[in-house]
């Protein structure tokens, strides 16, 4: 191209027009993702237990009533005290995912109680996959787990655990373990629980509580979260109170959220979901006062509506 001839008025014109139809496009575009509203960081959930000693229909009733878009699934009445566990069939895991839908409800994680380690290896993974597939069907985007307390039946856990990790994340299910006692009381057990597992797919669900209630009171979830940084993809959002009590409302205890939330954010946990776990106990109207007063604690905590 001849770069010095003089430029003819009608290439002027339609550079011109080019360079207007250019600007006005960014100028859209600009503005149509100012109208988006921000995506928000944290999704503000509840779990089924405050409410398990009711079938689980009526806990989520109940934490859609309360404001919540998101569902944990833990306890209830039921054979198995359990939303869904091993015991689960595919099909009545994904009859739970259509419950939740019904009522607007997405999620964010299941807890399934224990596999079968003690029988065999091969007993504990297969269990394990068919808690997998149930969290697949019923829509679930975690599996928590709560660890084990035996030192003979370890290594053999977390070998099923490790041989379930790729097979979790085909079905983009992800696996986690909370603080639950025993072997993984505190957030350094937790870690080498992970680090035992060595997969991507298996990271930590923190739980502020239960380091207190493991600890008898000692351990401050404050400074226990500073050794879990960049493995915690959820939390547990539950309140302690001395001797002993998890039934209290987050903000009613002795739990720092606030301050716990901050070191967890700076260790990398900076979205993901908060689901609170248990609530100060009552008849089935008062739980549902505790519920609301629980999501606006984690409104006012995140800056963020539920």
């Amino acid at each position: 191209m001849d770069t010095n001839r003089p430029t003819s008025r009608r290439e002027f014109l339609v550079r011109t027009a080019a360079a207007g139809g250019a600007a006005l496009a960014a100028t859209a575009a600009a503005a149509g993702a100012a109208d988006k509203p921000p995506k928000p960081r944290w999704q503000i959930g509840c779990y089924t237990r405050p409410w398990d000693r009711y079938e689980y229909r009526t806990a989520l009733d109940a934490i859609a009533k309360a404001d919540f878009h998101y569902a944990g699934l833990m306890t209830t009445r039921s054979k198995t005290r359990l939303v869904i566990s091993a015991a689960t069939t595919v099909d009545e895991a994904r009859q739970v995912g259509l419950e939740c839908t019904k009522r607007g409800l997405k999620i964010p994680s299941v807890y399934g109680g224990g596999i079968p380690v003690g029988k065999s290896l091969k007993a504990g993974i297969e269990g394990l996959k068919r808690l997998i597939d149930c969290c697949a069907a019923a829509g679930a985007a975690n599996l928590m787990m709560g660890g084990i307390g035996s030192k003979a039946l370890y290594a053999a856990y977390y070998k099923a655990v490790a041989e379930c990790c790729d097979y979790a994340q085909a079905r983009r299910v992800g696996i986690s373990v909370k603080p639950h006692g025993g072997l993984n009381a505190t957030g350094p057990q937790c870690r080498k629980t992970v680090e035992d597992v060595d997969h991507k797919n298996f990271r930590i669900w923190y739980d502020p509580g239960n380091i207190l209630y493991y600890s008898n009171g000692k351990l401050s979830p404050v400074d226990d979260a500073a050794t879990v940084d960049g493995l915690v993809v959820g939390m547990c959002i539950k309140d302690y109170r001395h001797p002993k009590n998890v039934s209290v409302t987050p903000g009613a205890g002795q739990v720092d959220f606030a301050k716990v939330l901050a070191r967890l954010v700076k260790g990398g946990f900076t979205s993901g979901a908060l689901v609170v776990e248990t609530l100060t106990r009552g008849d089935a109207a008062a739980t549902l006062t505790e519920a609301v007063k629980a999501r606006k604690f984690l409104e006012n905590l995140t800056g963020q509506k539920a």
